[in-house]
């Protein structure tokens, strides 16, 4: 789905877990939005 690669183990609990496939998309889009937000600075 995504290139990164916690993105993408993001997406696979969500998966393992039974989430829906638009609220997958929709919690990775906001993890997207917040990362964006904070310039893609790691938070230490």
């Amino acid at each position: 789905m995504s290139s990164s690669p916690f993105l993408n183990a993001i997406s696979q609990v969500m998966r393992q877990k039974g989430y829906a496939l638009k609220t997958e998309k929709t919690y990775l889009h906001w993890i997207k939005r917040f990362i964006f937000f904070h310039s893609k600075q790691h938070p230490q």
